[in-house]
């Protein structure tokens, strides 16, 4: 069975870094006042947070860039994380930091992936894997 599924592993993990990458840009958009969201002041550090997050989702999404981009965003959820969530309390469930940390490790497993199909970088001939 493993074998079977094993087949679609690379659409499942296109899919993926499709869906993350498109909910990160509209978690940021919503920064910048768009989607129901309220805007952020320019230059503050939230509103920063908002351009890292609006440009890399789609950057992401389309497997632009990828790694660095993913590494970035990657930081950047931990940062949120240790700087908005963790002081409140310990654990992630009782300090709100849930998507954060979520964010943060999918980013970090999307830069040591890479692109993979479905990408801008495999078809512009660009490594789209991380060499194992």
């Amino acid at each position: 069975m493993s074998r079977i599924l094993s087949r679609f592993e690379p659409h499942a993990y296109a899919a993926v870094r499709i869906v993350v990458g498109s909910l990160f840009m509209f978690h940021g958009l919503q920064k910048w006042g768009l989607l129901g969201g309220t805007a952020s002041d320019f230059g503050t550090l939230r509103w920063v947070a908002g351009a890292i997050e609006g440009i890399g989702g789609p950057l992401i999404m389309f497997g632009l860039f990828t790694v660095p981009t993913a590494f970035l965003c990657s930081g950047q959820m931990a940062v949120a994380y240790f700087l908005s969530h963790q002081p409140r309390d310990l654990w992630p469930i009782q300090n709100g930091g849930e998507l954060s940390a979520l964010y943060s490790f999918a980013f970090l497993y999307i830069a040591t992936r890479g692109a993979g199909m479905c990408s801008i970088d495999g078809s512009r001939g660009a490594k789209t894997e991380v060499p194992q």
